[in-house]
């Protein structure tokens, strides 16, 4: 191991590779740095010499990870959210004493006078920015982007929104549960939480794309975010009617039905109209969590909801992660007392940036070809009809197909993984019926 005064390119490359999470391919690397090949590979050697960076596999199926060494050099990731001078006399007045805070109630004015494409709770350059830098260069369906990083997706921020409300599993814990599934029962609180973030993004994404952004998504999200975790069933898809407390905060939501109900509506309209899908991100995470519609799972639901304009526009999704309980509880607090955004804004900014980074990268490397997917693509989709169409069990479709003894186990592991994901709107690509492929689901998906 050798000493490496990081370059500004070094650092770069080395938080892209700590953002991902996992293995990255250098074409992935190269696509996000818009550099060169040969740039990103001495860069590569560089960090490999010195001990940051662990090298996996050989030729094209080189990937790189990240070591401890680059953890501590770098604290995991970029450093944990700083206020600005700007932001501070707010967060300054928000930690002062419940009792010297004047207890504040709904203001209707804050959605009211907005107006889509002339107002701007974000500063437009910044808008305008995140969008640019998040936005997929490709001409895709709405709800490409949030498909292709789905598996990742899940886990961060069921996981993220998840700890924000209290949740003590870790992010270990989450992804070993979605593996496993809802066989895994008795289900405590936490367990269900999650699960139930995993289903409310599931239907999110199939639902967005081609019902837009609607009341009765954002109801049914909140349905299936809340699902077996409030005791009265009449909370669970429906507007509130009762009352409910902010902890921690003079801010005391209205009560009245009719105008949650209308101002919900207002809120959906004028998020639709927004041509900024990174304003109307933010416009729609605020304005859900300040109005309370719901008897519980307001901040969950605006969360999950800011992703909809995001996925519209396949733009990165906002996963939440990094954020400190604090910081996200300071930003609602400006929000709720003073109809200020300016701590909101920030702490946005910063997440966001973050997502954007993460799969970005991700996306990049789930773009570059598999050589052993392509070696054996008519093996696959021939596993495929096996065990979908013809009813064959995994193991006797391997025994119908040629494939090297030393590639068998690695093609097992994407023939699995396949199966897992094989879903209508995605099963053309093997040559079966969407029919075909549903009554397999229904049946449990049996291999």
């Amino acid at each position: 191991m050798t000493n490496l005064a990081l370059s500004p390119r070094h650092d770069a490359l080395l938080r892209l590779v700590l953002a991902a999470g996992e293995p990255v391919q250098p074409g992935a690397l190269e696509q996000f740095l818009q550099a060169s090949r040969p740039t990103i590979n001495r860069a590569l050697r560089d960090l490999l010499a010195s001990g940051f960076l662990e090298k996996l596999g050989g030729g094209r199926s080189t990937r790189y990870v990240a070591t401890d060494a680059a953890r501590a050099t770098l604290g995991a990731l970029p450093g944990l959210l700083q206020w600005s001078p700007a932001a501070l006399p707010l967060i300054e007045t928000l930690r002062a004493p419940l009792g010297t805070r004047t207890p504040v109630g709904y203001e209707s004015s804050f959605v009211e006078s907005y107006i889509p494409n002339q107002s701007s709770l974000l500063p437009p350059q910044l808008a305008t920015d995140l969008f640019n830098a998040g936005r997929s260069r490709d001409q895709q369906p709405a709800g490409t982007y949030a498909r292709e990083v789905l598996e990742q997706l899940l886990i961060d921020l069921s996981w993220s929104s998840s700890r924000l409300e209290g949740n003590n599993k870790s992010l270990l814990d989450t992804k070993e549960l979605f593996e496993l599934g809802e066989q895994t029962g008795p289900f405590d609180e936490d367990t269900l939480m999650l699960l139930n973030h995993k289903n409310a993004i599931e239907f999110m994404v199939d639902a967005v794309p081609t019902e837009g952004i609607t009341v009765h998504v954002i109801v049914d999200l909140q349905a299936k975010l809340m699902q077996d975790l409030l005791k009265d069933s009449r909370d669970i898809g429906s507007i509130r009617r009762r009352v409910v407390n902010i902890d921690g905060s003079v801010y005391s939501p209205s009560n009245i039905p009719t105008l949650l109900e209308e101002t919900l509506k207002s809120i959906i309209d004028k998020v639709r109209q927004i041509r900024n899908p990174v304003e109307a991100a933010f416009f729609l995470w605020v304005n859900v969590a300040y109005l309370q519609p719901f008897a519980d799972g307001n901040k969950r639901t605006s969360r999950l909801s800011a992703n909809m304009p995001l996925m519209l526009h396949n733009c990165a999704p906002l996963s939440f992660l990094d954020v400190e309980r604090t910081d996200y509880a300071t930003a609602m607090l400006g929000v709720y007392e003073q109809r200020n955004v300016a701590a909101a804004v920030e702490l946005f900014e910063f997440i966001y940036r973050r997502s954007i980074q993460k799969y970005s990268v991700l996306r990049a490397s789930l773009a570059a070809p598999d050589p052993l997917r392509a070696r054996y693509r008519q093996a696959l989709n021939e596993l495929m009809q096996f065990v979908v169409f013809h009813g064959r069990t995994l193991d006797d479709a391997f025994g119908q197909v040629p494939i090297d003894a030393a590639d068998l186990a690695a093609l097992r592991a994407i023939a699995n993984t396949e199966l897992d994901h094989l879903e209508q709107y995605n099963c053309a690509r093997y040559n079966i019926a969407r029919g075909m492929t549903q009554k397999w689901i229904d049946a449990g998906r049996p291999r």
